[in-house]
């Protein structure tokens, strides 16, 4: 039997006792199957979806074998997407906190050279990055990873299907022979057997089963005609009401426009694509994690990594071909022992995806008839919170302590827990509150200071 006790690993008192604190009581299955080969050093090829433990697999393996004493690039984990990289930055930081003086840079596309370069001017002991900004600081030679041990690929299926093949092998021509590398996919396409018998050797392979707890998700299919399915989409959310749903498109211009015919409608919808530019993409995702808009249209690549708490419903407007990828995308609901909801819409012609479904679940599916339904006439979904957008970020030393104390400060009647997510980016900072209070918040932010300071402060739509 495998034990999931963290002090059962070969970690330090004072490591086991920062996971403690983290909350990392129990090991995930990824975590109780992955941790021992990787702090052996042996390389691993592991199936886990967003939400497994998967970062902390590796983190904590890249973090045991560190040198803090040696600034060098040690440890290099490649993510398909920004988003996911910072996360995973994020993580890393917090799970160093029992090593001093360990150095994290992240390094992606969409942010200007100039400060990257700075960052790299005393080599950092871990890189995160997208391959394509990764590939130009290789190429550059303001990256050196002569001291490598360790490679992550995060997420490589999205990343291959992104386009990133060439640049991740480019990437791995440049690193030196003798390393670890840990290859992790949430599903298993043919291409990421290539790949790891192209750069790994002999790896552990674990596969987390990617299968749901019907008692936490409720998944209920309904056909309709294809002219109904927006129609059908406005009466599941009249109907169950979800306070936050990713609704899932398979083409990105349809997003858009979906959204768009929503917001018509009256609901708080946001589109995340691949057109957007990355300060689009960060407004996006911090207005919905911050519970500011109620729904998030998406495709499954731009939805790559997002790590949404208490997400109530995934509504697939188009189904996916890939049976695989439908469960990985229902699995984003029923979290953290919470009850979940996954709801799917299909055509006549369309039946033949369901059935791959069920196939793959070696379960028969619930479809229900669209007259179960119950249309609420102006019935309209309102975010419980509004975000506001603060002209100053970590680069202008405005840290969530500051922008907190000024909105609760002694003349105000803003409590601390009508105060939601607070984001910090390196020029902008987000600040999420209870509706009821938002004009009360940007008159005081606007009007105010901060640490001393007077920035501008719009109310994000």
């Amino acid at each position: 039997m495998t034990t999931t006790a963290f002090s059962s690993l070969p970690l330090t008192t004072d490591f086991i006792s920062n996971l403690h604190s983290l909350g990392y009581t129990a090991m995930t299955p990824i975590q109780a199957q992955g941790l021992p080969a990787v702090l052996a050093g042996k390389d691993l090829l592991a199936q886990a979806k967003t939400g497994s433990g998967k970062t902390a697999a590796f983190a904590i393996g890249l973090l045991h074998k560190l040198d803090t004493g040696i600034y060098q690039t040690q440890g290099l984990v490649l993510c398909p997407t920004r988003e996911l990289a910072d996360q995973v930055s994020n993580e890393i930081r917090r799970l160093a906190r029992a090593i001093p003086n360990v150095r994290t840079v992240t390094l992606c596309g969409g942010k200007p050279l100039g400060p990257q370069l700075a960052s790299l001017e005393h080599n950092p002991h871990i890189v995160v990055g997208t391959p394509g900004r990764i590939l130009k600081h290789l190429d550059k030679g303001s990256l050196t990873t002569a001291g490598l041990k360790t490679l992550v690929l995060d997420e490589a299926d999205r990343m291959l299907d992104m386009g990133f093949h060439e640049d991740i092998m480019r990437i791995i021509d440049m690193l030196p022979a003798e390393r670890q590398t840990l290859l992790f996919s949430a599903t298993y396409p043919d291409e990421i057997k290539t790949i790891s018998d192209a750069i790994q050797h002999e790896p552990v392979d674990i596969r987390v089963e990617p299968a749901h707890d019907e008692k936490k998700i409720k998944q209920i299919f309904y056909e309709v005609q294809k002219g109904e399915k927006t129609s059908t989409l406005i009466r599941l959310l009249q109907h169950y009401q979800p306070e936050s749903s990713v609704v899932f498109c398979n083409r990105k211009q349809q997003c858009q426009e979906l959204a768009d015919e929503l917001w018509q409608q009256g609901y708080h919808a946001l589109a995340l694509h691949g057109d957007l530019d990355q300060k689009e993409r960060d407004r996006v995702l911090v207005q919905f994690a911050g519970k500011s808009s109620s729904i998030l249209i998406a495709t499954d690549v731009a939805a790559r990594g997002l790590d949404i708490k208490d997400l109530q419903a995934v509504i697939s407007y188009d189904l996916t071909p890939d049976p695989e990828i439908h469960v990985h995308r229902i699995g984003r609901t029923g979290r953290a022992g919470k009850e979940g909801l996954a709801l799917s819409l299909f055509t006549p012609n369309e039946k033949f995806r369901v059935e791959a479904i069920e196939d793959y679940q070696k379960s028969p599916v619930r479809i229900d008839n669209t007259s179960t339904l119950k249309a609420r006439e102006h019935f309209k979904l309102i975010p419980p919170m509004v975000s506001l957008c603060i002209s100053g970020g970590r680069k202008d030393k405005v840290r969530a302590g500051d922008i907190l104390g000024a909105l609760t400060a002694d003349n105000s009647n803003i409590q601390g827990k009508q105060i939601g997510k607070i984001d910090i980016a390196d020029h902008l900072a987000y600040v999420a509150v209870e509706r009821s209070v938002a004009k009360q918040a940007l008159k005081i932010l606007s009007e105010g200071k901060i640490k001393g300071r007077k920035f501008k402060v719009r109310k994000l739509r």
